[in-house]
Formats: C-alpha cells, sequence, structure tokens
C-alpha cells in the first residue's frame, strides 16, 4: 500500500518562503484536505507532491520513492481541464488509457461519469461541468494510487460535487491516497492539513 509523507517540508514559490516545516504522513486510505487563503501553498504543495517543484527544504516520498521516481503511482488534476477542443470524450479517454497504461473500459468510465450521451462530442460543446467531468476520467481509465487534485469541484454543480465524493470515497476505500487543495469541504476527509 503506497503512503505520502512529507517532513519538515519548506516551499518557496518567486522568490517567497510560503511555509517551513510543514511535516504529515497520508498512510493508504487517507483521504487529505488540503485547506487555508488562496496563496498559502496548497497549489504548490501538490506540485512539489507529484515533482513538479522541488523543496526549499525537507523531504517528500511517495511509497518509499521520492515524487521523481513515483510517476507511475501519482495522477495530478490541476486547475485546467486539459481538454482539447475538437477531441471527443471517448477520444480523451481512449488517449489517457494509452498515455497511462490503463485498461479501464472506455464505455464503463463514460458511464461512471454521466457522459454516455455525449461521449462522441467535441469537447468544445461541452459544458464547464460536463468537461471537469471528463478530466476525472483520467483518474479511472488508468488508476494510480495517489491522487493529487488541485479545486477537483470547480465548475461542477451539486450533481457533479457528489460524483467526485463518491469517486475520492471509492479510492480511498480501496486503499488510494487522495491529497485534495479545497476551500470549501469536499466528502469527510480523514486528515486536514492547513496551510497559512
Amino acid at each position: 500500500m503506497t503512503t505520502v509523507a512529507a517532513e519538515g517540508l519548506a516551499l518557496e514559490r518567486g522568490g517567497w518562503r510560503l511555509f517551513d516545516t510543514l511535516s504529515f504522513t497520508a498512510p493508504a486510505g487517507a483521504h487529505v484536505a488540503l485547506t487555508g487563503p488562496n496563496g498559502a501553498g496548497k497549489t504548490s504543495l501538490l506540485r512539489a507532491i507529484a515533482g513538479f517543484l522541488a523543496p526549499a527544504a525537507g523531504a517528500i516520498r511517495v511509497g518509499d520513492e521520492s515524487p521523481a521516481e513515483a510517476q507511475h503511482l501519482l495522477h495530478f488534476l490541476g486547475h485546467r481541464d486539459g481538454l482539447k477542443a475538437a477531441l471527443d470524450a471517448r477520444s480523451h479517454l481512449r488517449f489517457w488509457a494509452d498515455l497511462h497504461g490503463g485498461d479501464g473500459l472506455v464505455a464503463d468510465v463514460l458511464e461512471r461519469l454521466g457522459l454516455a450521451r455525449v461521449a462522441d462530442l467535441p469537447t468544445r460543446v461541452l459544458s464547464a461541468g460536463q468537461a471537469r467531468r471528463l478530466a476525472l476520467g483520467r483518474l479511472l481509465i488508468a488508476p494510480r494510487p495517489v491522487w493529487l487534485l488541485d479545486e477537483p469541484a470547480a465548475s461542477l454543480d451539486a450533481g457533479g460535487k457528489a460524483l467526485l465524493e463518491d469517486l475520492i470515497a471509492s479510492h480511498c476505500a480501496g486503499g488510494g491516497v487522495a491529497c485534495v487543495a479545497v476551500h470549501e469541504p469536499l466528502g469527510a476527509p480523514s486528515q486536514t492539513v492547513r496551510l497559512g
């Protein structure tokens, strides 16, 4: 089972120290809510865990590996959906399955996300909520034990938020770890890391 741990972590952005000596451990099955005001370092912390940002001090471990060594264990979902406007939903899921080595069934994932009826439409005609649901599809089409989610409920309606909460709960119940940057509560996290 995979864990995520930070010890004595300090991060900087633009020469500005965001925080010092942050330590936490997210064991297998943990849903960690990262909270704090804008600019506190929630996104930077997720990026550091993903290996996109080097710590100013301290260490991060994903299982027994550094973030750079643990890419095969991680899914990072940032603010942007990362969709090609001309590509349809079904093609996006096939692409992510090929890219990430997934064997998820595209039709099942589309159904789970409530997108089966718009599967063949170009993403430029999807609503913002539908586009966000599609972006969440990469988590399902090629499962990985650690999810790093940056404000994943953005653009989702009440039904979409309930779906997201269920996806996170199911992932964690299966032994996965979800580190989720939030401004408002999203489900029932097992621990909260407050920044700022």
